[in-house]
């Protein structure tokens, strides 16, 4: 099912939801000009549908969602978009945050703190922002995109837009899928692809002060964010479990999608005990 809700500002953020209602929660954010769509193969597995509520934001500024003049740079907006994703979702969700998934988790737990989570599962994700700042470093293929990526001019953009969709991953990705990735990262407007990364900051403080359950989950052959920020994470949040993905990419959800499932559903099981 897709339906909308409203953000911060009056945004409307594009939703895709399935399972049960009365059941837990598991809220997924996505990257960088990608969309709700990357989670197919989570939400065509009905080891988790029949277990748990799936709810797949738009960021603001993608797939469904409305595309504002302004909010991209702006952390607080981030959080409250978040914030009201999870109250239609309902209490105590697992929220998994995937590339600059896992930068909108620490702007809601700067601005909201994890009162209404059940848990955090971060893949392939960057925690901060910026040059200097360990939690945010990005790999090869991310640094070989740049600045072509953000261009308006679609003779550049384009092309550098398919090669940095083909690095995302280790190895050949369905022409389907493949092509839906591509297509999501062509319909970000220019102007939002260039915005989200006017940003720069650390989350360390943000980190130390994690208290539920987090789980991260990295692809040890990730080219786009370096294994080296999930490591960062893991070491910084208490008690977080760190587990790789061997010959696996930026898209461990797709690459392993059966082992990225499992994973996810032991964690959400584990957090009802």
């Amino acid at each position: 099912m897709n339906t909308e809700i409203v953000g911060v500002g009056g945004v409307r953020i594009g939703l895709r939801v399935e399972g049960a209602e009365n059941s837990r929660p598991i809220v997924f954010v996505h990257g960088w000009a990608q969309s709700s769509q990357v989670w197919a193969a989570q939400f065509a597995d009905p080891a988790l549908t029949e277990r748990f509520r799936l709810v797949a934001m738009d960021l603001r500024g993608h797939g469904a969602s409305d595309v504002p003049a302004e909010g991209y740079d702006d952390p607080v907006a981030w959080a409250d978009d978040l914030a009201a994703v999870l109250d239609f979702a309902g209490p105590d969700a697992i929220v998994v945050g995937w590339s600059y998934g896992g930068l909108v988790i620490t702007d809601l737990l700067r601005s909201h703190g994890s009162a209404r989570l059940g848990g955090i599962v971060l893949v392939g994700a960057i925690t901060e922002i910026g040059r200097h700042h360990p939690g945010g470093r990005v790999g090869s293929a991310m640094r070989a995109a740049m600045p072509a990526v953000l261009s308006d001019d679609p003779q550049v953009a384009i092309p550098a837009l398919i090669e940095f969709s083909a690095a995302m991953a280790t190895g050949p990705v369905p022409g389907a899928l493949a092509q839906a990735l591509l297509g999501a990262s062509l319909t970000v407007p220019p102007a939002v692809r260039s915005a989200l990364f006017r940003r720069d900051f650390g989350s360390a403080e943000v980190l130390e002060a994690i208290d539920i359950p987090t789980l991260v989950l990295h692809g040890a052959e990730d080219r786009v964010v370096e294994p080296s920020a999930g490591e960062y994470a893991a070491g910084k949040i208490p008690g977080a479990v760190l587990r790789w993905f061997p010959a696996v990419g930026h898209l461990p959800f797709v690459e392993a999608a059966r082992e990225f499932n499992a994973a996810l559903r032991q964690f959400a099981e584990d957090q009802r005990k």
